[in-house]
């Protein structure tokens, strides 16, 4: 990681350091020309008294400032390479501090606030691309997941667990509410209808006359027999059925439609009150569910629904692809349009996030402690000199001129007192 900081302006700190050097070296020179000088004038006092000051203040400073990453000289002084010979040290305190001041439960709360996650997330559903591309993705991943649901036994657990709802509904009320909404909705007219035409066919086939007749001409006294009435019966039959059905067909008010919407109601009450339909039901739905052609059905859908579901995320149809996606910008939509529910989304994210990182954070600060560790600490060294070295070698020119004012000071102090 450290190889990948690079280095700003490496030429200029050659140059600040170069510089410095120049000074002090200046300062070592004035020195001994100002006390080879001294006793022409008493001014040249005060040059090497400045000179000689600033000189030790920048050996000074520039002891200090390399003593900080390295050893001077490269001498095993004690207390010098402070940054190399602390790295562990430096590496947990490093962790503990980004642990307890910015992985707070405080900050992170307040952070993770100013942040609208719904109205990202409506956002981005609501994109038509955005949506296809995620839909496709969940394509993809069903075929996986309905093999992963069959081989791990899931299947079989949801199959369980479907029936075992199934055997604890009571079908009498469920069946009584759909049966009194489809008479309600007037569904039941079309139903009645369509058995009309089923029975006035059934009636009319040659199978089906064949066997009336037989019925008829069995209960005819023999005589009635000898005149064929059997047959003049059957076509007073079939013609007195073919005109009932045409009469209700035709008459939206015929008297039997309301009986027949008479025997429905009465059905209705019966399964919401009568106990003995109830029974019946639940015998009838325990019967079913028990054939094995139920097992072999609820087998077929689920391969029915595995090869229709594979078709799709293989591109050969686009119907589930085009509800995914239907489905999605419907629910950005409906994101950006409920504050509240906005709200509620933002809320659970943030308690989401934030009882994740409080439950992460000392393992965010072993890894940052880690990887400062692990760190080559002459790269290191390198990379900070180069980044802030500039400014530290400024600090051996302030030591330079500090160091001479100071000097100056203390001469001038001592010629005030001589003089006194």
């Amino acid at each position: 990681m450290v190889q990948e900081l690079q280095i700003d302006d490496t030429s200029g700190l050659r140059r600040v350091k170069a510089l410095a050097t120049l000074v002090l070296v200046a300062c070592l020179a004035l020195l001994l020309f100002a006390k080879a000088m001294g006793d022409r004038h008493p001014a040249w006092g005060f040059v090497a008294a400045f000179a000689e000051a600033a000189a030790i203040g920048g050996l000074a400073d520039w002891y200090a400032v390399v003593a900080l990453f390295r050893r001077p000289l490269g001498l095993p002084i004690p207390h010098t390479a402070i940054i190399q010979a602390n790295q562990h040290r430096i590496a947990e305190k490093l962790g503990k501090f980004i642990e307890e001041h910015f992985l707070d439960s405080g900050p992170v709360d307040a952070k993770l606030r100013e942040v609208d996650f719904a109205s990202f997330v409506a956002d981005w559903l609501q994109n038509d691309k955005r949506s296809v591309d995620l839909s496709r993705f969940v394509l993809r991943l069903l075929p996986e997941a309905l093999d992963a649901a069959e081989n791990s036994g899931l299947k079989s657990t949801i199959v369980r667990r479907i029936m075992s709802q199934i055997q604890a509904l009571d079908i009498a009320p469920v069946a009584a509410g759909a049966l009194r909404g489809f008479i309600e909705q007037g569904r039941h007219r079309a139903l009645l209808d369509d058995l009309l035409v089923a029975i006035h066919g059934s009636i009319n086939q040659p199978e089906t006359m064949a066997m009336i007749g037989e019925k008829i001409r069995a209960e005819l006294p023999t005589l009635l027999k000898l005149y064929r009435a059997d047959k003049f019966l059957l076509k007073k039959v079939a013609a007195s059925a073919t005109s009932f059905f045409d009469d209700v067909r035709s008459d939206p008010d015929h008297p039997f439609r309301g009986e027949f919407d008479r025997i429905l109601l009465s059905f209705t009450e019966k399964l919401e009150s009568d106990p003995a339909y109830t029974t019946r039901l639940d015998l009838l739905k325990r019967d079913l569910l028990a054939r094995p052609e139920f097992v072999s059905l609820s087998q077929t859908i689920w391969d029915n629904v595995r090869a229709f579901v594979v078709k799709n995320a293989q591109g050969e149809t686009d119907v589930l692809e085009r509800q995914f996606s239907k489905m999605f910008r419907e629910a950005g939509a409906q994101i950006a349009a409920d504050t509240e529910l906005r709200t509620e989304i933002n809320n659970g994210v943030v308690t989401v996030l934030r009882s994740f990182i409080a439950s992460q954070k000392s393992g965010v600060s072993t890894f940052i402690a880690d990887q400062v560790k692990g760190w080559d600490m002459a790269q290191l060294i390198t990379l900070i000199e180069n980044n802030v070295g500039r400014d530290l070698q400024y600090i051996r020119f302030n030591g330079t001129l500090i160091g001479g004012l100071a000097g100056l000071a203390l001469h001038t102090i001592e010629v005030m007192v001589r003089w006194a």
